[in-house]
């Protein structure tokens, strides 16, 4: 089987790392000075650009306002020299229109929407690269966008994709992790409470191995969420340097 290459005899990935370390995650946000809020990430070698506007008056057509809290648009795409392969639509597709529907779903459940009654928030992510976890990469760099828009959330929403290998949960998954056939899970999790905010399966896994993936994931998501939460505070400071506080 292809999956029994992807952990060594002695417990290394293709990548080197152990089976539950992360990739490097390094980020900063505040990257557009037009935008509400703005972020950059990168997970390992999958890099992704995160832009806010919001929250604002409802744009386009009435019949979709919301009387109760804001409704949250996001829209997710891929830069044509992302990946290898050249894309011919970038945006649009099946994939992209479903992620996107990932990305509101998830956001939903972290944005204080009640608080913005009528509104609008838009988030648009785009993957500048491509190696694997796009939709973990895309939720944590639009966290910080959110957050640098100033957004009331619950929690940090963090993401991170897991798989399943010779009984053993690998953490964060690279591309070639993802395309070899291993079973694997994304989950969004707001970490202070534990709550999970989306959970997405695309290969079928056995019921006895469920519980171990995602405790695997929900760790992982935890490890993320301390990454961002020393972003946000390096960018605090620095802010805080430039305006004098």
């Amino acid at each position: 089987m292809a999956g029994l290459e992807l952990l060594s005899d002695q417990g290394y990935r293709l990548d080197g790392r152990k089976a539950t370390e992360l990739r490097k995650v390094q980020a900063r946000m505040g990257v557009f000075a037009q935008a509400d809020g703005s972020a950059y990430l990168e997970q390992g070698n999958t890099k992704a650009l995160a832009v806010v506007y919001g929250p604002h008056e409802m744009r386009g057509s009435r019949s979709r306002t919301l009387h109760d809290r804001a409704l949250i648009n996001c829209q997710y795409s891929m830069a044509t020299f992302s990946t290898a392969e050249r894309k011919r639509r970038p945006h649009g597709d099946r994939k992209s229109t479903e992620m996107s529907l990932h990305l509101k779903q998830t956001f939903e459940a972290a944005v204080m929407t009640q608080l913005y009654p009528r509104s609008q928030i838009d988030i648009y992510v785009k993957i500048l690269q491509s190696d694997g976890g796009n939709y973990s990469t895309c939720v944590n760099a639009a966290t910080l966008a959110v957050i640098d828009a100033g957004i009331p959330m619950r929690d940090y929403v963090c993401a991170c994709t897991v798989g399943f290998v010779d009984e053993t949960p690998l953490a964060d998954l690279c591309y070639a992790e993802e395309s070899g056939g291993v079973s694997s899970l994304a989950l969004a999790l707001l970490p202070r409470g534990g709550q999970i905010a989306l959970l997405q399966m695309d290969a079928r896994l056995h019921q006895d191995h469920l519980e171990t993936l995602i405790e695997a994931a929900m760790t992982a998501c935890k490890g993320v969420s301390k990454v961002l939460d020393e972003v946000v505070r390096q960018h605090l400071q620095e802010v805080s340097v430039l305006t004098g506080e």
